[in-house]
């Protein structure tokens, strides 16, 4: 008997059996590669957390170390140093890389009470301690990220790597080169009295050379107003949230 290809109850049962078949292929096409795909994550945040700390492979401090050394040099200059953040307690891990920050900041706006977990990540090269932090906030368009290291003061930074993912380029995309990361370098995080401050990335700043390290300023880049200023609530907010911990590792 003849298929009538023509009645709208063929083309509706056509239509889900081909929702069914193309979402199952795509559901263990996601499954399959579920391995590669949350490596190429391991991989890529190494490469970041080394670039934080100024580690490269090559004598420019501006690229990243190949992918297919990230795991070695990380182990050179982190190995077993991570750690889960959770106020002022610290547990040590060797998933520190687990923990991502965009779902615990999910968490704590479904939950005011739950207890967020940070992961930190210290590194050290040529005899100094790196205190690596993770942090993550929201550009003009799209969310923004990076990765800051600190001192074992907790006072300076010394060295920074930011991302985003769909700022406009040759503006708010800008946070990603050399010229803007690099102004955080020697950068304080607290004022004169020593309390916690953060840094501002400031349009108009008196300071466009970065030479005041101390005014926990920036300059801002061109026509990128609230990327800008995305960059600072990230950061300000990023790190004030280990300080309970910070201030735990001073005494």
């Amino acid at each position: 008997m003849a298929i009538n290809t023509d009645k709208n109850s063929y083309t509706i049962l056509f239509a889900i059996a081909m929702v069914v078949v193309v979402g199952s292929l795509l559901a263990f096409t996601a499954s399959s590669l579920k391995g590669r795909i949350d490596a190429n994550k391991r991989t890529e945040k190494q490469q970041n957390i080394l670039f934080a700390m100024g580690v490269a492979d090559t004598e420019d401090p501006n690229e990243f170390v190949p992918a297919e050394k990230a795991q070695e040099l990380f182990d050179k200059y982190v190995g077993n140093e991570q750690y889960i953040i959770t106020g002022s307690t610290a547990q040590k891990t060797d998933n520190a890389f687990d923990i991502e920050v965009k779902k615990e900041n999910d968490k704590v706006k479904q939950d005011p009470n739950y207890e967020r977990k940070m992961p930190l990540f210290i590194g050290k090269k040529d005899g100094q301690e790196y205190y690596v932090v993770p942090m993550r906030g929201n550009g003009l368009w799209d969310a923004i990220w990076g990765y800051v290291s600190l001192d074992k003061e907790f006072k300076t930074v010394k060295g920074a790597f930011f991302d985003h993912k769909g700022e406009t380029p040759g503006l708010g995309a800008n946070i990603k080169e050399a010229y803007f990361r690099d102004d955080f370098i020697g950068e304080s995080i607290l004022d004169a009295s020593g309390n916690y401050k953060g840094i501002t990335v400031k349009k108009g700043n008196a300071d466009p050379k970065n030479e005041d390290k101390s005014d926990n300023e920036v300059d801002a880049m061109a026509g990128a107003t609230i990327t800008g200023d995305g960059v600072t609530a990230m950061v300000k907010k990023g790190i004030k949230m280990y300080q309970p911990y910070f201030e735990t590792l001073k005494k």
